[in-house]
């Protein structure tokens, strides 16, 4: 039987590791999140795959023979993070401790080193199993050499190779030469992507082959294929991997990669050092010897269940056992499968439970393929299901529970006893990264699961959950219970030992249920005023297109950002602010802001843009989205999408529609009530507010205690005037300090903003600065504290994560801080709204009014009021919204009314 070597690329493995872990730390705060990941895949490769011989290679430091072929090559990564780089050590000495070999040889590349040794290896018949996510390696599999990816589970022999990319091992190179490789810089044909590389290689056999018939490919892509030919012999230079490096002195033959007995000491040194219990036990027994400290050291991703226990309930026996199951369980994991993402329209075709780590079922209900005459009858099942999924006693866990209470609201089901949910879990604990499933699972258990397209497909070609077989459907939604359950074992206890991070966790889960409540009301709009908008939109849009032709001295097309380069750049010879990435002129909304303070064309271009953007997607598309069971249309709430916490409104965008503007403010006047009035509750100042709060200033509280118009009052300050004294431009420049110095404006910006020098600018700040010291004692704490723990917080313990405030190249390290400065303002203020949006609810329940809450829009409730409640509702949104907190200073809420939104803000 042959001998196997398994080679692993541990460059790739370092930033994979670092990336997809959480951001664990020791006791002492140093970084562990790639070392364990990287070991934790280690310790998997071993298990999963039996082998005589073995190696981790990495990549040397300083350049290789593929930098001095091209300079720009790898050139556009950034430096390598310090908690990575931190790690590199402590990496290297773990894989030694384990017994691996460990490569890296100067000049080369791990891929390289990776390359001559599975060459080397096939010539003593010997096979080759390479771990790795890269896909340039690709190009390596043979009948000796197979592909395993850890992270996902995927292995590529040849066959594995086609289905992947279309071609064979043998022309990875050319197909990557044709596609270009942005993660090492690597050109390739403009505009050519998988399609036509697959096509291509599939007519001409070859990439040689495809040059010879270069004449013969008409259009663009011929004219980009024929100007690319000249940079061929150097893509492919750099694209393929060596098999001839010079290893002498570090491997003579293969048997020199036997790995060695583990050395107990020094991984017993490592594990205790750097919190991995659950390991150290394996090698002592003893895991007490390792410090605890907050709650994200130390935590290890858990062994995945030795064995599944996935059922597909079919008949009545299945399901009153699993019902008993549900019964006892303290928590119980529910999903839902649907027939739309839409989660007004989406229909239930199937749900799953899970009870315990590897126990669940999946109930089909609702599935159209020829195995659906095995289904249970929808109806019943939700009728003998009902009483439980409604029972607020009963405990339910889910994977973002808002989506899942829609689909059983459209069943006629009022979902209850949602105590958990492990989107919100991983938000709380780490906002700055992505929430979905899968990808919590492969960070936190070290799993992949079942994708959705490889489900259902992709594109085009993508079927409905109800089209799947009922089979393949179980596996894939009783995993996503069973993921979502052992999540929750991981993610609940890291929330609750943080007070901070546990009370923000408890107000999601409540603004979770008022948001699936706003979701439901919906909104009026008056479908016939917009269609009235979308005309006059339409003259105007006109109108202007026929004054930007007067100004351009010809006809052009306003929506071509070519076509507007040349008329811009080349006709009127128009200053270059800033080039794209092609390095063509660029035309974008900044670009042209700056241009429209010299020049009348921008000017014009810029209310055009505006224009066409509020008729396409609000005056044209509002009418569109009415739902028509409801007459309503039902905004979507992401509550874990922005990272410091506030909510993002899409399907429609509440939040971007202007209200600076005349055209937008008619918009508005679009959202009507259907009875009774809109009221608008809006919190006054609330993030300058936060800031006398947080920085204690005395002055800026003083100023807020007596009521006075804070920009005013900054004025006086700032100018050293008396209050009635300050005029329209000191009070205009103190609202634009006040407002930037929360948004981490410098001084380059706030002289742009007002039109000053950076001289009159620094003084300005100097100034202000010197009247209100606590400001600028905050704003200093605030970036050292961010600097040395990686986050801030809000007032009410939301942490708020800055990776690249410790690590990132200059520019990136300075936005972090400014986000360092106004993170905890916003973070606070939507802290705040939420409490308030929880607080209207709760009162609007308690007293049984028929007034609903139906929009939520940056620091702004907006609610429908019958005629009989206008008076107690009005009296009662400020004194509940200003009673969620006692900060240092007062908080006000102003209230306005009208038939319309316009009117009531």
């Amino acid at each position: 039987m042959k001998k196997t070597l398994l080679l692993v690329d541990g460059s790739s493995y370092l930033y994979r590791a670092f990336h997809a872990m959480p951001d664990l730390r020791n006791a002492q705060g140093e970084p562990t999140g790639a070392l364990y990941g990287v070991v934790n895949m280690l310790r998997k490769l071993v298990s999963d795959h039996k082998a005589e011989y073995a190696a981790c290679i990495f990549d040397a430091r300083g350049k290789t023979f593929r930098d001095d072929l091209y300079p720009e090559y790898k050139s556009h990564r950034p430096p390598m993070p310090e908690d990575l780089a931190a790690q590199i050590e402590p990496i290297h000495r773990a894989v030694r401790a384990l017994g691996w070999p460990v490569l890296a040889i100067e000049g080369v590349e791990a891929d390289d080193v990776i390359g001559t040794l599975a060459k080397h290896a096939a010539e003593h018949d010997v096979h080759t199993i390479v771990s790795t996510g890269d896909k340039d390696l690709a190009q390596l599999v043979n009948s000796h050499v197979t592909l395993v990816n850890t992270m996902t589970g995927e292995v590529l022999d040849e066959p594995g190779v086609v289905n992947k990319f279309g071609v064979p091992p043998d022309r990875i190179v050319d197909y990557l030469m044709l596609v270009g490789d942005t993660v090492d810089n690597v050109p390739g044909v403009t505009k050519v992507g998988p399609k036509t590389a697959v096509k291509w290689l599939s007519e001409f056999g070859s990439i040689d082959k495809l040059v010879e018939g270069a004449d013969g490919i008409k259009g663009v892509a011929g004219n980009n294929l024929r100007e690319a030919i000249p940079n061929f012999p150097l893509t492919r230079q750099l694209l393929t991997v060596k098999y001839d490096c010079d290893l002498s002195g570090h491997v003579e033959n293969v048997s020199d990669l036997t790995p060695r007995e583990r050395d107990i000491a020094t991984l017993t040194e490592l594990y205790e050092r750097y919190g991995f219990r659950t390991w150290l036990r394996d090698l002592t027994g003893d895991a007490e010897r390792v410090p605890t400290g907050d709650a994200r050291i130390a935590a290890e991703v858990p062994q995945a269940p030795a064995e599944l226990d996935y059922r597909i309930i079919a008949d009545w026996a299945e399901f009153d056992a699993w019902f008993e199951k549900l019964q006892a369980a303290p928590l119980v994991a529910l999903d839902t499968e649907t027939t739309s993402l839409d989660q007004m329209q989406a229909r239930l075709v199937g749900l799953s439970l899970a009870v315990e780590p590897g126990v669940a079922c999946y109930i089909p209900v609702a599935h159209r393929g020829p195995d659906g005459a095995t289904q249970l009858p929808k109806a019943e099942v939700l009728a003998r299901l009902k009483p439980w999924l409604e029972d607020a006693s009963r405990a339910k866990l889910l994977h973002h529970a808002k989506y899942d209470a829609h689909v059983f609201a459209n069943e006629g089901i009022k979902l209850a006893g949602i105590t958990d949910d492990t989107m919100l879990e991983a938000y709380v604990l780490e906002s700055h990264r992505g929430v979905g499933l899968n990808d919590l699972a492969q960070r936190y258990l070290g799993r992949s699961g079942v994708s959705y397209e490889d489900l259902c497909g992709k594109g085009a070609k993508q079927i409905g959950f109800d089209e799947v077989a009922v089979d393949k459907a179980g596996h894939y939604a009783a995993e996503d219970a069973d993921f979502t359950l052992q999540l929750h074992r991981v993610l609940r206890p890291m929330v609750a030992a943080n007070e901070g991070l546990d009370r923000i966790y408890q107000l999601e889960i409540q603004v979770s249920a008022v948001l699936t409540t706003i979701e439901r009301n919906g909104v009026k709009v008056d479908a016939d005023e917009l269609g009235r908008q979308s005309h006059k939109l339409g003259q105007e849009m006109l109108r202007l297109e026929q004054k930007a032709y007067e100004l351009a001295g010809q006809p052009f097309n306003l929506n071509s950002p070519k076509q507007l380069g040349e008329i811009l750049f080349d006709r009127m010879q128009l200053p270059v602010v800033r080039k794209t990435a092609s390095g063509a002129p660029s035309t974008d909304e900044d670009v042209l802001t700056k241009l429209a303070l010299d020049y009348p064309l921008p000017q014009v271009l810029l209310e055009y843009r505006g224009l066409s953007k509020l008729k396409s997607t609000y005056t044209d598309k509002l009418p569109r989205m009415i739902n028509p069971t409801t007459g309503r249309v039902h905004t979507r709430y992401s509550q874990a999408a922005v990272i410091t916490g506030r909510l993002a409104s899409s399907d429609p965008n509440l939040q971007n529609i202007p209200v600076r503007t005349e055209a937008g403010r008619r918009v508005r006047e679009a959202f009507i009530a259907e009875q009774g009035m809109l009221l608008s509750a809006d919190y006054s100042q609330i993030e300058l507010r936060i800031m006398a709060h947080v920085s204690d200033d005395a002055n800026l509280q003083r100023a807020f205690a007596a009521g006075e118009d804070i920009h005013r009052a900054t004025a006086a300050e700032v100018f050293g005037v008396a209050l009635p004294d300050v005029s329209t431009d000191q009070r205009r420049a103190a609202k634009a300090i006040n407002f930037g110095l929360i948004y981490g404006m410098g001084v380059f910006g706030l002289a742009s903003n007002l039109g000053i020098t950076r001289d009159a600018a620094q003084a300005y700040i100097d100034r202000y600065f010197a009247r209100y010291p606590g400001v600028a004692m905050y704003m200093e704490n605030t970036r050292r504290v961010a600097r040395e723990q990686g986050y801030v917080e809000t007032v009410f313990g939301r942490r708020l994560q800055l990776p690249e405030i410790r690590g990132a190249s200059g520019p990136r390290r300075q936005g972090a801080e400014r986000a360092a400065i106004n993170a905890p303002m916003q973070g606070t203020a939507a802290d705040l709204i939420k409490l308030a949006m929880v607080a209207v609810q709760d009162w609007l329940e308690a007293e049984k009014l028929q007034t609903r809450m139906i929009m939520q829009v940056h620091d702004e409730l907006v609610l429908e009021a019958p005629d009989a409640e206008i008076e107690v509702v009005k009296e009662a949104l400020p004194r509940l919204m200003c009673s969620v907190a006692e900060l240092r200073v007062p908080l006000v809420a102003e209230v306005g009314m009208g038939k319309n939104w316009e009117q009531a803000h």
